[in-house]
């Protein structure tokens, strides 16, 4: 039976390849950053199907700190993992302008110490690091593998780091270790604080009146938006590839933040314009402008492509923020006939 260690477990796609991994037959160790509060209710369902106090348990969480050689040592000799998936991050762009020391610590030096100690204890172990298309910044669509990295934030340079402290292990040291250079990938699991999410949440709370204006930042930026669930399948097939090696994961679709708005309340019959307003606070210091990628090389190694379209990415999104309000489809937009004719918006 394989063993996979996953740090950052908790967030949407440790949770995601948690699953997937456990289906395959693995046994998943999940590394969390002990916190005053726990922030594990993405893999809480994961823990009521697996008892942890049984010794054959095939998912366990502990606590480790990136920031800890020790800690990081002592869960590598206890659990011997095959493979590593190191998820863990600090992956807020716009966060990232204000805790740019920390990011970079998390980001990349966190990244140096897992590939080190496993250097110093000789360990045959199958290495992946979550890399960004952030990393590409202000370098012309469509990017792939060859595209020069001109990264516009201190989260873009952590992630650059990481690249290269990933491929230099490798090409000096013989070790397995591959990027994933993952577009941007969302889910109903998304966190709250990144700009998908916070729409279709948003969305749910303008109909049981939370909120009546949705405040966002720069509505031009351009991404490649795929599915958090497809794009944990290609993280797998990556160390599965005969050889290590770096891979661009993305949809080669691209829409902008405008987009989203006009698709998700489309769904509702509703026009985004009434209810959004652009709050100068939410504009980044620097911007990248588009993003879009280049997914050949891991269509014709890997074998993968995306499922989920950006419209069934909408859909899925709102419905599950929708579904936390107790509305469905349906429902949600009786009440946004209602709220149209209350603000005296045209039917």
């Amino acid at each position: 039976m394989k063993k996979a260690l996953i740090t950052g477990v908790g967030g949407q796609d440790g949770s995601y390849l948690s699953e997937l991994l456990l289906e395959k037959g693995y046994k998943v160790h999940g590394v969390v950053r002990r916190a005053s509060y726990p922030n594990t209710q993405r893999i809480d369902h994961l823990f009521k199907e697996h008892d942890e106090r049984d010794e054959n348990c095939l998912f366990k969480v502990t606590y480790c700190d990136l920031n800890d050689t020790s800690s990081i040592r002592n869960i590598l000799e206890v659990f011997e993992p095959d493979e590593i998936y190191n998820l863990a991050s600090q992956s807020h762009v716009g966060i990232s302008f204000i805790t740019g020391e920390s990011t970079l610590d998390i980001n990349s030096i966190g990244p140096y110490r897992i590939l080190d100690t496993l250097r110093q204890m000789g360990a045959d172990v199958k290495y992946y690091q979550a890399s960004s298309s952030e990393m590409f910044g202000l370098s012309p669509p469509p990017q792939n593998e060859d595209t020069p990295f001109l990264p516009q934030s201190p989260y873009g340079i952590s992630k650059v780091a990481a690249f290269h402290i990933t491929k230099m292990h490798r090409k000096a040291y013989g070790m397995f270790a591959s990027n994933g250079i993952l577009f941007n990938h969302e889910s109903p699991r998304r966190g709250l604080n990144f700009v998908t999410r916070k729409i279709t949440l948003s969305i749910s709370q303008l109909l049981s009146g939370e909120i009546d204006k949705l405040y966002l930042g720069n509505l031009d930026a351009k991404r490649d938006w795929g599915f958090s669930g497809d794009y944990v399948k290609a993280i797998w097939l990556i160390l599965q590839n005969d050889i290590p090696d770096d891979f661009v994961i993305a949809t080669e679709e691209s829409f902008t933040i405008k987009e989203f708005l006009k698709e998700t309340f489309g769904i509702l019959k509703l026009d985004w314009k009434d209810f959004v307003e652009i709050e100068k606070r939410y504009i980044r210091p620097a911007e990248v402008p588009a993003l879009l990628g280049d997914a050949s090389k891991a269509k014709e190694i890997l074998g993968w492509k995306p499922k989920v379209k950006f419209k069934e990415l909408c859909y899925m999104m709102l419905e599950a923020d929708l579904k936390l309000k107790g509305l469905s489809i349906k429902k949600a937009s009786e009440i946004a006939a209602k709220i149209k004719v209350k603000k005296g918006i045209s039917l």
